[in-house]
């Protein structure tokens, strides 16, 4: 069978490359065309576009890049056409996506919906389009059945969240090799996650880096994102105490002490891993304002979101300065904070259930021809 796949973000790759491991098992004669980035190139198939070619943060981005973003819709449509698959898959990223899914609806071509898009937190008007264009949806947050199913009489998989399979199958590194590797000392580390765009990475890390010289007895490490070279983190590397390490955040949060994150799925990943974090988010002033209007959800990181409740701090645009970080960050190197902390982990883990994520969505797409 032939499959489509477009994803168009960081967390997108790596989800997508678990699911297309898992539809070569169930389906060994797939071809497979995608939008993707490195991690689903490694697993086969043919790119397309990567990515970091279609990534823009806020409003007043994706305004400003409105032109590449209509002309991408349109290299896709084309694409699909020539390729002719059997069947759709949209990892997220739904801007994008539902107006490629309209579209390929009207054409009869199946769609799948492979990690929702958040719609219980803003544009919830979206589940019209999502009912009317998509044949199958696949959640991977637990409250998301509930919201599809009882509030808007839209049947739903629950499947179980993908990060669980890529931590699982990752291969450890031991510290003493990780450290050798990567030059780092004995000290404990504070990862530095600041997001994989351009704009936020600029933004997250000034303030991050500000505090680094009241933890003289921590090494800070950036953790580099792969679609992003190291010539753009040259001008934050002016202090001795902080490393650069790229595209190896996984091995850098098993190895960590604490974390400072930008908001998004690192947060959950970080907490996946054990690690205490302080969340950061500081947008452009217009796209907050946008957003805090339109946004009514409690809180902005997936950890507290899928908890109800707040287990990680969030500090949010002016909240985000050196002062506060500082404080937060000796919070969660504070041994009593700590243990509260790994304890709400645990029950964060017992929520998301057990392994299987992208073998359950690969089945249930492969059998759906079956059926």
């Amino acid at each position: 069978m032939k499959y489509y796949i477009i994803a168009g973000e960081a967390s997108g790759d790596l989800h997508g490359s678990n699911l297309m491991k898992a539809l070569y098992e169930k389906d060994p004669s797939a071809e497979i065309r995608f939008w993707g980035g490195d991690l689903m190139q490694n697993v086969g198939g043919t790119l397309v576009k990567h990515y970091r070619e279609l990534a823009f943060m806020g409003f007043i981005e994706v305004v400003m890049n409105l032109k590449t973003i209509l002309n991408n819709i349109k290299i896709c449509k084309k694409d699909i056409e020539t390729f002719q698959p059997d069947v759709i898959i949209f990892i997220d990223y739904p801007g994008f996506n539902m107006r490629i899914a309209t579209w390929a609806k009207e054409r009869n071509i199946p769609t799948h919906y492979y990690i929702s898009p958040q719609i219980w937190a803003w544009k919830e008007n979206r589940i019209k389009a999502i009912k009317r264009d998509m044949d199958f949806m696949y959640v991977i947050l637990p409250f998301e059945k509930d919201f599809y199913e009882k509030k808007h009489n839209f049947p739903v998989h629950f499947v179980g969240h993908p990060l669980i399979d890529a931590i699982a199958s990752r291969t450890e590194v031991s510290d003493e090799i990780f450290r050798k590797e990567n030059h780092l000392s004995d000290k404990p580390i504070i990862a530095l996650l600041p997001g994989s765009r351009k704009q936020e990475i600029a933004k997250m890390l000034s303030i991050m880096l500000s505090v680094t010289n009241d933890f003289p007895d921590y090494q800070f490490v950036i953790a580099g994102a792969p679609s992003q070279e190291y010539e753009f983190y040259k001008t934050f590397l002016t202090n001795e105490n902080v490393k650069f390490i790229s595209n190896k955040t996984y091995d850098l949060l098993s190895h960590s002490h604490a974390a400072l994150v930008t908001s998004g799925t690192a947060t959950l990943e970080t907490a996946l891993f054990n690690v205490p974090e302080v969340v950061c988010y500081k947008g452009s002033w217009v796209s907050y304002q946008i957003a805090k209007r339109i946004i009514t959800l409690k809180y902005i990181s997936l950890v507290n979101l899928i908890m109800d409740k707040e287990v990680v701090k969030e500090l949010i645009q002016d909240e985000l300065n050196t002062k506060n970080l500082k404080l937060e960050l000796n919070k969660i190197l504070n041994t009593e904070s700590r243990a509260v902390l790994l304890q709400n982990y645990t029950d964060l883990k017992l929520k998301l259930g057990g392994e299987g994520a992208s073998k359950k969505t690969a089945e249930l797409i492969v059998n759906s021809f079956k059926k």
